[in-house]
């Protein structure tokens, strides 16, 4: 069973949200930053998320003239960091550096989320946008996706294969759904607990993030065969994607720069601004290739908007992939 530690509950200070939604042209908004930015990471130091996180605090503090102090959150899968933000005043210095399909996610994996983020939470800055991948160990036979379904559908329930995470529950499921297969789901902590089931052929294919994806196909050790964004990416061009397959589908994660909603609009847009700056850098586009993502900068307004529809497709994808919300 998948689990998720319950957060604390939480009162959203909403009549100060509105006041000063009201009054963005206050004393404190103009004179924004005059003392030091923090960046909430919601994983340890060294991590994969915490490296982007300390990234992108070093692009944007010579941008904003302060020191951009980077802050270790950790625990709950990413909960605590998000109810650390959610909590602090909305003055535009606590900013939680975090993928933003997985705080919409986490509206329908609670069963009461304390952290209404709909409400609570207010898209600052867009960071990126990044597929997950549905994959075969290099010595599979299986060399395309059409393979992999047709020897599936074959094998039954007799299949099986590996996920570590919602979102790859997620995608594995529509690849199931959409194509009449009936293999058997094995949930595993984390990626790396996979690995050796899919080598020893245990596990007849897996569905990951990026990151774990690109670096075991690098090694040599896994084949991808598809990837869950509607469309293909730059970073990852020659892969094609499971809708050009067959498989419709558009799964797409993305990071975003989150602070509490209340925080005021001019404020909002100067933290805009600088991510949309760190993202237009060449160096930004390689560093995140990395990972399997394309820079993706946008308004306030259409980020937010973004938000909210991955708030209502992820209650779709919970009720898809049969996942218990928790708490």
């Amino acid at each position: 069973m998948r689990t998720t530690s319950l957060l604390s509950r939480l009162a959203a200070p909403l009549a100060l949200a509105a006041a000063f939604a009201l009054a963005p042209t206050g004393a404190g908004a103009q004179q924004y930053p005059t003392q030091d930015i923090h960046f909430i990471c919601a994983f340890p130091p060294g991590s994969g998320a915490d490296v982007i996180v300390r990234y992108y605090a070093e692009k944007v503090r010579p941008l904003t003239g302060r020191t951009v102090i980077v802050e270790n959150k950790i625990g709950a899968g990413g909960h605590i960091a998000l109810e650390y933000v959610a909590r602090a005043k909305p003055d535009g210095y606590t900013v939680l550096v975090h993928a933003g399909s997985g705080v919409a996610g986490s509206m329908s994996l609670i069963k009461k989320p304390p952290v209404d983020v709909a409400k609570q939470i207010q898209i600052a800055g867009t960071i990126n946008r990044q597929p997950y991948m549905i994959f075969v160990h290099q010595n599979s036979p299986h060399k395309t996706l059409a393979d992999l379904t047709k020897a599936m559908l074959e094998k039954g329930e007799k299949a099986s294969y590996g996920t570590a995470n919602p979102t790859s529950t997620v995608v594995a499921e529509i690849y199931r759904s959409r194509t009449g297969i009936k293999a058997v789901e094995v949930d595993y902590k984390t990626g790396a607990d996979m690995v050796n089931d899919i080598a020893s052929g245990a596990l007849d294919f897996g569905s990951t993030d990026p990151v774990q994806a690109l670096s075991m196909q690098a090694k040599g050790d896994w084949r991808i065969l598809g990837i869950s964004s509607g469309e293909r990416l730059k970073a990852t061009g020659d892969l094609k994607t499971m809708a050009e397959q067959g498989v419709p589908m558009d799964v797409t994660g993305w990071w975003a720069a989150m602070v509490p909603q209340g925080t005021p609009r001019p404020v909002v847009e100067q933290l805009n601004k600088w991510f949309e700056e760190v993202g237009k850098q060449e160096d930004t586009r390689k560093f995140l290739a990395q990972f399997g993502g394309d820079p993706l900068s946008e308004p306030v307004d259409v980020a937010q908007a973004r938000l909210l529809k991955d708030i209502k497709d992820w209650a779709d994808y919970v009720k898809l992939a049969k996942i218990k919300p928790v708490g």
